[in-house]
């Protein structure tokens, strides 16, 4: 919990409605306290650091995991997070929530092999620790007494890779902290800097849209891998992009607030819940129409969903956007903010409880 995002946000959110102790890796108290959990940091206990980079970060992560063993402390145990599953060992009763089963070495495998690795040497040493991961990785989920996951499209995942079943629970938002705001004329974008959130698309169409603004709220891991690709996303960038760090949640609520429009175009995103704090907002959401966007964003309602989304199409879809937004600016406010609301932090605490029951 060094580097926040949707998933530490949702088991921070679990402590503070369960009023629950955290056990993790690393964690950072002052970017959990800029996103507004300060009153969970006391209970959050490190079991043991980390180094930054892989893959030794994900084999000391998963080693301490497994060795954890709190000796029936607790009631329950929610396992989260893609290397914590070993954890479910030796705490028992358990529910994992899954964001995704390692998209490393599952769905993302053959893309990042492809993409990335270029001589025969690297791909066999990816192979090697892939199947081996994977070996381990299945076994451990046997130890999931229940499954929760965050989407119908992680579902799916769970159940073609790990052939088990899981209940869908959608991840909490909590709705009555966004607000609309007058648009200020610029999109927002709010995604980490990885590969595979296509952040070069993004970059593409907006060095064709050179009278629009984009503004990038992007943080990565400081592991290298992350930020060789961070520094050629920041040091490429257009004129007309503006790419910020660690923001405030104060301050991220007042970008959404004030944008004219939310862009993400993550590979086969899991949920994805920028998009939601988005319409939370009022303010609609131009994504790809793939993984968890399909099941958030209501295309024509309250944003544009993209078939096999490339540069070209997101500027169409930009420009079609502005043409809505300057005929009628509330054209998706109402609609937006219903169907965030379908994704609030009460309904997803209810159907925890539902399976603490």
């Amino acid at each position: 919990m060094d580097n926040i995002g949707g998933a530490e946000i949702v088991v921070l959110t679990l402590a503070r409605e369960l009023h629950a102790d955290i056990y993790t890796t690393n964690f950072d108290p002052a970017k959990i306290k800029i996103m507004g959990f300060a009153d969970v940091i006391p209970r959050v206990t490190s079991i043991g650091k980390v180094p930054l980079n892989a893959p030794l970060r994900q084999q000391l992560a998963l080693y301490y995991f497994r060795k954890l063993d709190l000796k029936q402390k607790y009631a329950y145990y929610i396992i989260a997070g893609d290397w914590a599953i070993s954890g479910a060992v030796n705490n028992k009763p358990n529910l994992w929530y899954s964001h995704s089963p390692v998209r490393e070495l599952f769905d993302l495998y053959p893309h990042i092999r492809k993409t990335f690795l270029h001589n025969i040497v690297s791909r066999i040493n990816y192979d090697i620790w892939v199947y081996y991961n994977r070996f381990l990785y299945r076994r451990y989920v046997k130890h999931a007494e229940q499954i929760a996951c965050n989407s119908k499209n992680v579902q799916g995942r769970i159940k073609k890779f790990l052939k088990r079943d899981a209940v869908v629970i959608n991840p909490p938002i909590e709705t009555q902290k966004y607000y609309y705001g007058k648009s200020k004329g610029y999109y927002l974008a709010v995604n980490r800097l990885y590969y595979h959130k296509r952040i070069d698309m993004q970059l593409d169409a907006f060095r064709q849209l050179k009278d629009e603004r984009l503004i990038i709220v992007g943080c990565y891991e400081k592991a290298a891998h992350f930020e060789a690709y961070a520094k050629h996303i920041i040091s490429s960038k257009p004129k007309n992009v503006k790419i910020l760090g660690w923001v405030s949640d104060k301050k991220i609520k007042e970008l959404y607030a004030h944008c004219k429009g939310f862009i993400t175009t993550a590979q086969d995103e899991d949920f994805g819940m920028t998009p939601v704090e988005a319409m939370a907002s009022g303010k609609p959401v131009i994504a790809a129409n793939e993984g968890g966007y399909k099941e958030t964003v209501i295309n024509g309602k309250t944003g544009i969903l993209i078939d096999d989304i490339d540069d070209e199409k997101l500027v169409a879809a930009i420009k079609k956007m502005n043409a809505q937004l300057e005929k009628n600016p509330y054209t998706y406010r109402d609609a937006c903010m219903r169907r965030a609301k379908e994704f609030d932090t009460k309904v997803f605490m209810k159907k925890i409880r539902d399976i603490l029951k």
